[in-house]
């Protein structure tokens, strides 16, 4: 689970690259063809205020209810995210402990997605 291109976070950002993938890594694994799944832990009245397309929505609180779901994705890379980075760095822990080889949690989470990436997607 190597990911050795730079990560284009803002400075003054932590940043770990063993659990963590930068928006700016997200936004270019979107743009191509190779398989890459993007998951959103929010709760489901924070995705109505604002989303990143091609999301998949899984709240951290009934994950396990997606589980099996995702189970077809296993061994494709995976990011997820939530506001700020807190709640997807547990979804990440617990998808890797449940078997799953390449997930990490983006970094910043959607706040920073709206910042860096896609302006046009609300902050709260």
């Amino acid at each position: 689970m190597t990911h050795p291109e730079p990560s284009g976070m803002p400075e003054g950002h932590a940043f770990d690259p063993e659990i963590e993938i930068s928006p700016k890594q997200v936004a270019k694994r979107l743009d191509h063809e190779k398989p890459f799944i993007l998951i959103d832990c929010r709760t489901d009245q924070e995705r109505e205020i604002a989303v990143i397309s091609r999301s998949i929505h899984a709240p951290l609180h009934e994950l396990h209810l997606h589980l099996e779901d995702l189970r077809e994705h296993e061994d494709t890379e995976i990011a997820v995210y939530c506001h700020h980075g807190v709640r997807s760095r547990q979804v990440t822990m617990a998808l890797r402990e449940a078997g799953f080889s390449d997930v990490r949690s983006m970094a910043g989470g959607i706040d920073l997605w709206s910042q860096t990436i896609d302006t046009a997607v609300p902050t709260y």
